[in-house]
């Protein structure tokens, strides 16, 4: 038994009259996410990141050469508000991990770029966060790691 079931036996034993199993599967997934943050947490602080900073480097980084996105693209890749962003990208610019540029395709706009300091970190701290994801997930073997992303699939296609 873990921590789970002890919370939905009380249940059980309060209110039979309720099917208390999704809320089993769902405490699961919030204890989890929970867990699995604190320890990537600690992997992006060695580079100086939070879990918000780390996000937009990161897509800065997928993107490829020249590793620049316009600041709406950024927002729909990262899915957070304007202000949201706003705040992230001048925090990334006071640390001199992202410029701004002129968008060469829009001589009234500008787009966010990875600095050369901010490609180092990201790469240091994108394959250090690779070795923390697979540490994290050690315990489950790659078939098992494969039906749960099949059913985590499933379930998040029915919300999104």
């Amino acid at each position: 038994m873990d921590h789970v079931d002890t919370i939905l036996e009380q249940w059980r034993q309060e209110r039979p009259d309720l099917d208390v199993a999704p809320m089993g599967t769902i405490g699961r997934v919030k204890r989890l996410n929970h867990a699995l943050m604190r320890v990537m947490e600690k992997t992006w602080a060695k580079y100086g990141l939070t879990d918000a900073s780390f996000d937009v480097l990161a897509t800065l980084r997928r993107e490829g050469a020249p590793y620049a996105l316009s600041p709406g693209d950024l927002m729909a890749s990262t899915m957070v508000t304007s202000g949201t962003m706003t705040h992230r990208l001048n925090q990334l610019e006071k640390a001199g991990l992202i410029e701004r540029v002129k968008n060469p395709a829009d001589g009234r706009g500008f787009l966010i770029s990875l600095s050369q300091r901010g490609f180092e970190v990201i790469e240091e701290a994108v394959a250090a966060h690779v070795d923390t994801q697979a540490q994290l997930v050690n315990g489950l073997t790659a078939e098992q790691r494969s039906q749960l992303d099949d059913l985590l699939k499933q379930l998040l296609a029915g919300l999104e």
